[in-house]
C-alpha cells in the first residue's frame, strides 16, 4: 500500500501513538507519520477527531479512525493477511481486551498519579498501586504466555502492544525517582518480556530513548503537579 494512503497523526513521546505505529509495523505497512506539535492541535487533528480532539488518529484513505486500541483492532481486521495481532480464540481475545482495559483505566493512571503526587504519603500510596498492578500483570503474563516470550505467545500481539507502549515511561519513572519497578525477582516474566519486546523489529525504531523522553517527562510532570495544586 502506498504510504500516502495511510497517515498517523501523533507525537513521538505518546505511548498511545506508539500502539498504532507498532501495529502498522507488524503488518509491514508503509505510512506517513504526521507529527503534532506538543501543546497544540492541528486543524487536521480537530477535523479528524472532533469528539476527543486527541492523538492518535489513523487516516486510511480519507477515513479517520480514532482511539489507540480501536486503531490496532482496525489494522488487524483490514490487513488480515499479515501476522495476526488479536488472539484467534474468543476467550483469549476477551482476556486480552480485559487486561488492556485494566492497563488504560487503572494501571497507567496510577503511574501518572505517582508522577503528579506531592508529598511522601501521596507518592507512597501511588507507587503501591503501580507495584500491585505489575504483580497482577506478572500473573496475567504467566497465564496467557503459556511459557512463551510474549503475552500472545511466540510473537507480539494485542496485549503486548497495549502494555509495552508504556515501557518507555516506566523506565523514565524508574530513572527520575531512583527506583526499580520491573524487578527481576518480583516480576521475572515481565522483566524478560520487556527486554524482548523493546528489541523486536516492530518496536525498536518507535520506542523513545529514555534520556530524550525524560526531558518531555519533566514538562509533563510540572503540568500535572500544577494542575493538582490548590488555587492561590
Amino acid at each position: 500500500m502506498a504510504k500516502n494512503d495511510l497517515k498517523v497523526l501523533g507525537a513521538w513521546p505518546s505511548p498511545f501513538v506508539m500502539r498504532a505505529r507498532i501495529a502498522l509495523n507488524i503488518k509491514s505497512l508503509d505510512y506517513e507519520f504526521l507529527e503534532e506539535t506538543f501543546g497544540s492541535k492541528s486543524q487536521l487533528l480537530l477535523q479528524s477527531n472532533p469528539v476527543h480532539k486527541k492523538i492518535p488518529v489513523l487516516i486510511h484513505g480519507d477515513k479517520p479512525i480514532c482511539e489507540s486500541l480501536v486503531i490496532v483492532e482496525y489494522i488487524d481486521e483490514v490487513w488480515a493477511s499479515g501476522p495476526s495481532i488479536l488472539p484467534s480464540q474468543p476467550y483469549d481475545r476477551a482476556t486480552a481486551r480485559f487486561w488492556a482495559s485494566y492497563i488504560d483505566e487503572k494501571w497507567f493512571p496510577a503511574l501518572k498519579g505517582f508522577a503528579a503526587a506531592q508529598g511522601e504519603e501521596a507518592r507512597k500510596a501511588a507507587i503501591e498501586q503501580v507495584v500491585e498492578g505489575l504483580a497482577l500483570l506478572e500473573d496475567a503474563f504467566q497465564k496467557t504466555s503459556k511459557g512463551k516470550d510474549f503475552f500472545s505467545g511466540d510473537k507480539i500481539g494485542y496485549l503486548d502492544i497495549a502494555f509495552g507502549c508504556f515501557l518507555g515511561w516506566l523506565r523514565v519513572t524508574e530513572k527520575m525517582n531512583g527506583i526499580k519497578l520491573l524487578d527481576e525477582t518480583k516480576t521475572p516474566g515481565l522483566a524478560k518480556w520487556a527486554h524482548k519486546f523493546c528489541a523486536d523489529a516492530a518496536v525498536k525504531d518507535v520506542m523513545p530513548e529514555t534520556e530524550k523522553l525524560a526531558e518531555v517527562a519533566k514538562i509533563v510532570i510540572a503540568k500535572l503537579r500544577g494542575a493538582g495544586a490548590p488555587p492561590k
